[in-house]
């Protein structure tokens, strides 16, 4: 394929030889689009951006401001600050608004993913409290820690999450299930030392801990599971699995697509979809 003579419209391959001010007239009257890896200078244009810098750089017709990798040796460029950035977070770990190298890139996703750079964009729907994440307005309504909204506790959520959730995505189809076990230990319990858990052996040095632990989520129902077929774990708790999609370890969801999904499913906008 011979080199273009003019400058060409990248949807149609009209040329225009009276240069690219016609040329960039045209896409934006057409809305037709500038041809990819095009010359900064002239009107050459390349299969790969890599032959087009290649160009460029033979014949000097930069025109653009560089972004170039700190770490690497070879002088690694972008042409974006954003491209730059990326590269940073995936070769090197590396958060450049704080200056922080992480020892993995899960450590970096945390830190990216916290209140320093996400703030606390979710609220509460009832109280207004922010949160940095799913998990922990999950945690603050299953908890009934919300002053607003007293009576909630996991088992209303569980319930409502079953409304919004027809088809059992995240939900467990619990058959005959009316709600989570109560239980009222006595001074039985007392082995002489600790008032000791029959169900895990746990012990407690109060009575008033011991039934704390037994009406906590550890002893009562698995109701949600992961959606994705290849993981399956289950989970008792909201809180629980939101956590587990927000750390994307199976893969299932991004963080990002959870903070958009909670905050429209808590204000009974729409059905879960992760």
């Amino acid at each position: 394929m011979p080199p273009n003579r003019y400058f060409e419209c990248g949807s149609c391959g009209k040329e225009f030889p009276h240069g690219f001010r016609a040329r960039d007239n045209h896409c934006s009257s057409t809305g037709h689009s500038l041809p990819d890896n095009e010359c900064d200078t002239c009107h050459r244009f390349y299969k790969t951006e890599r032959a087009c810098f290649q160009h460029m750089d033979d014949c000097n017709h930069w025109d653009r401001t560089f972004y170039e990798c700190d770490f690497c040796d070879q002088g690694v460029r972008y042409v974006s600050k954003d491209g730059l950035v990326q590269h940073e977070y995936d070769e090197h770990n590396y958060c450049s608004d704080c200056n922080r190298v992480f020892q993995n890139y899960n450590n970096l996703r945390m830190h990216l993913n916290s209140r320093t750079h996400r703030g606390s964009s979710l609220a509460c729907p009832f109280c207004g409290t922010g949160f940095v994440n799913g998990t922990g307005i999950a945690h603050h309504l299953e908890a009934g820690s919300c002053p607003e909204a007293r009576g909630l506790n996991r088992d209303q959520m569980y319930r409502f999450v079953r409304s919004k959730d027809p088809n059992g995505v995240i939900s467990k189809k619990l058959i005959g299930w009316i709600g989570s076990d109560r239980y009222e230990p006595t001074e039985n319990c007392f082995n002489g030392d600790f008032y000791e858990c029959y169900l895990c052996n746990n012990e407690y040095s109060k009575l008033a801990h011991l039934a704390q632990h037994l009406n906590s989520p550890r002893h009562q129902s698995h109701l949600y599971h992961c959606p994705n077929l290849d993981c399956r774990r289950n989970f008792k708790t909201l809180a629980g699995i939101i956590n587990h999609f927000e750390s994307e370890s199976c893969g299932v969801t991004r963080f990002d697509k959870v903070q958009r999904q909670m905050d429209g499913f808590l204000r009974g906008q729409h059905r879960l979809e992760f």
